[in-house]
């Protein structure tokens, strides 16, 4: 069974949280027999900060951020059994939802698989005319990257026909205990891209506690920080790549 995924990038984690969670979705996928094709925007320096190569599970198609190179991609949604778009692409979202569509096969599963339920959802109570309104009555399923029965509501009461959140799982060939790096060392670390609704949290619980205990050492890692107003104690690392990971995470106390 031949899958088309149009996500933000299964190559780059680089302003790019969801990197992981596509990797374990769709390799799992690719072990139990579908034919996963991957479309990714060339955008926001993600292809030059790679963290794998395209893997031997998946067939990847980066293409240029144009009209016409997303309509090109959009097309082959027609040799697809399972079509599947992504929410957060990151080039010309509605455009790519609109032209998914409109070329996905009559008998093809449509897929809207939100990594973001909450933002998108507050988006939508806000925007009473945004495209994704009148494109959830042609779509067969919402996915999202968990959010548990609210999310599932909301979305039923915006007209999914269907919505499951598909949690995050811990695949023990990617996560594993590895030798600690020293370039973690500290009390309590935190990864995560600078986002509006994940700023605020990281205020109230990671750069207020460093300013309560200025003994202790913080590291704060993650894209989009670097002109954030940080206490003395707490250290920027910038992006952190999946290959680190591992590392970030075994090294720190918490």
């Amino acid at each position: 069974m031949k899958m088309a995924f149009y996500g933000s990038s299964l190559l780059s984690s680089y302003w790019n949280g969801a990197a992981t969670y596509y990797r374990g979705l769709l390799k799992a996928l690719a072990q139990l027999g579908y034919e996963i094709t991957f479309y990714e925007p060339d955008v926001y320096d993600r292809q030059k900060n790679r963290d794998i190569e395209a893997p031997d599970w998946c067939t990847v198609v980066v293409y240029e951020a144009t009209q016409h190179a997303l309509m090109q991609v959009a097309a082959r949604a027609a040799s697809a059994d399972i079509v599947v778009k992504a929410s957060g692409v990151g080039f010309e979202d509605e455009a790519l939802l609109r032209a998914v569509l409109d070329h996905a096969r009559s008998d093809a599963l449509v897929v809207f698989w939100d990594v973001d339920a909450p933002a998108t959802l507050a988006q939508l109570r806000d925007e009473p005319d945004h495209p994704l309104h009148g494109a959830l009555q042609e779509i067969d399923l919402v996915l999202t990257y968990g959010g548990g029965d609210p999310v599932v509501w909301a979305y039923r009461a915006m007209g999914a026909n269907e919505c499951v959140p598909i949690y995050n799982a811990l695949d023990p060939q990617t996560h594993h205990p590895v030798a600690s790096n020293a370039r973690f060392a500290c009390d309590l670390a935190f990864l995560g891209n600078r986002l509006p609704d994940r700023e605020a949290r990281v205020e109230a619980f990671f750069l207020d506690p460093a300013s309560q205990l200025p003994k202790q050492r913080f590291l704060l890692g993650g894209s989009g920080w670097g002109d954030k107003p940080l206490p003395a104690n707490v250290g920027w690392l910038g992006h952190v790549g999946t290959r680190d990971h591992n590392a970030f995470n075994v090294t720190p106390k918490a």
